[in-house]
């Protein structure tokens, strides 16, 4: 039996529900992610193999609003659809854990992005549906995932590497994913009744897609943001796809998957400042800032290779700026800028272009760019490599400073993070 939320917040039941939801779904994602780069080159891929590799993942972002909006929406209770798509998820990651050849694993990996990634989408619907207020109570729970995610890599890099020295690059995280998944699969069908929002409405590919938001494209402005915004998403994937090899290979830090954490509480800590900084920087300043903090994060990367420690721990730490600075403060410019109605396709719009466009284009690139600096034996010029993401963050970070106008102005009002917080909760860890 369904428990409603009393009053003006949702009660300790259902507040515990949801946020164990969202610790697990990003538990699921995080435990194996991060470390698959070291994995696959242990196991003989080369640098592109890995790069395609992660590329399902974007692959799978592109599939799953189709998936969620004219499927699950209109035909699935969100809570049985979410329990289906984990379980057998599940399954398809265990199977991808003993597939060892590089054209075989990337078609597994695509069936499972395919199945993991509307997930991210229904965890926001579930979570929604039972709130009254989800500008002020969706952060408290979406906090979760982040710390789902931290635990992930605390596990992993720290608590099962004392046992497993070489945990972080066998398939033993991919196991752990697939068990939590099951789990979570299973947790599902125990959670609030969310029914279908779409039923018996009929929505378009271009719904879907936010074609609508095209549109908006005519502004100098918005252009600019789009395009900035899918260009920096290239050089971000290096980081995503080959920070664990890189960390495991030099060894210039101890416990690389627990390190990467850091980028995390990093976020957790910039995202509280968000509202301070922007209201007194705005959205040009902010987002220049989020670039270059890209720019610096790959140089100190580079200078820290041969065994400078805090220049990479700085690196890790800048991540909270790198993404909060200029993602979220994109995501609240284009929620300022669109008209209501279209609001929601914007937003979808952009997620498109970085998260799936974007990152694809980043995770082929970063794979090519990585084998050209590995060496006859295997190993990789790390120091050397890292110049190059930044070289292209710095190129983004001046065609934007020359070409964009700052047309917002902020306001207290519009400086919290619930509504940006419900932009980033699908697609963003």
């Amino acid at each position: 039996m369904e428990v409603e939320a009393l009053g003006p917040h949702m009660n300790i039941k259902i507040r515990s529900q949801l946020s164990v939801m969202m610790f697990m779904q990003f538990f699921v994602w995080g435990v194996w992610f991060v470390t698959m780069g070291t994995y696959l080159f242990k196991i003989g891929f080369a640098g592109p193999d890995i790069g395609k590799a992660y590329s399902t993942n974007c692959l799978g972002a592109i599939i799953a609003p189709f998936f969620v909006g004219m499927i699950a929406d209109r035909f699935f209770s969100a809570q049985k659809m979410m329990g289906i798509l984990h379980i057998v998820g599940g399954a398809v990651l265990y199977y991808a854990s003993t597939v060892t050849q590089p054209g075989p694993l990337f078609w597994v990996l695509l069936v499972y992005a395919a199945l993991y990634m509307p997930t991210l989408a229904l965890v926001n619907a579930i979570s929604f549906h039972q709130m009254k207020d989800p500008g002020s109570e969706f952060p408290g729970i979406r906090v979760w995932g982040t710390i789902g995610w931290i635990a992930a890599g605390t596990l992993v890099g720290l608590v099962l590497k004392k046992s497993n020295p070489e945990i972080e690059s066998s398939s033993v995280p991919m196991l752990l994913g697939a068990a939590v998944s099951a789990v979570l699969g299973l947790y599902s069908f125990f959670l609030p009744a969310t029914p279908p929002k779409s039923a018996g409405k009929q929505v378009t590919v271009r719904d879907v897609l936010g074609l609508d938001a095209l549109a908006l494209m005519k502004d100098r402005s918005f252009a600019v943001l789009v395009v900035s915004s899918l260009l920096i998403s290239i050089p971000l994937a290096f980081y995503y796809n080959f920070t664990n090899a890189f960390l495991n290979e030099t060894k210039v830090v101890a416990n690389p998957a627990f390190a990467q954490t850091f980028g995390q509480w990093s976020e957790l800590g910039f995202m509280i400042l968000m509202p301070f900084f922007f209201r007194r920087l705005g959205v040009k300043k902010l987002m220049l800032i989020g670039m270059l903090a890209w720019t610096a994060r790959y140089a100190l990367f580079a200078l820290g290779a041969a065994g400078a420690a805090p220049l990479v721990y700085l690196g890790i730490l800048a991540h909270g700026v790198c993404y909060d600075f200029f993602f979220v403060t994109g995501q609240i410019y284009v929620d300022k800028k669109a008209p209501k109605q279209l609001q929601a396709g914007a937003q979808g719009f952009i997620a498109m272009a970085t998260y799936g466009v974007g990152m694809w284009i980043g995770s082929l690139v970063s794979g090519m760019v990585v084998q050209s600096f590995t060496n006859a034996d295997g190993t990789h010029r790390w120091g050397q490599m890292w110049y190059v993401p930044s070289a292209m963050a710095l190129a983004v970070t001046i065609l934007f400073a020359l070409v964009f106008k700052d047309d917002f102005k902020a306001d207290a009002g519009h400086a919290g993070v619930g509504k940006e917080e419900r932009a980033t909760a699908s697609v963003r860890a």
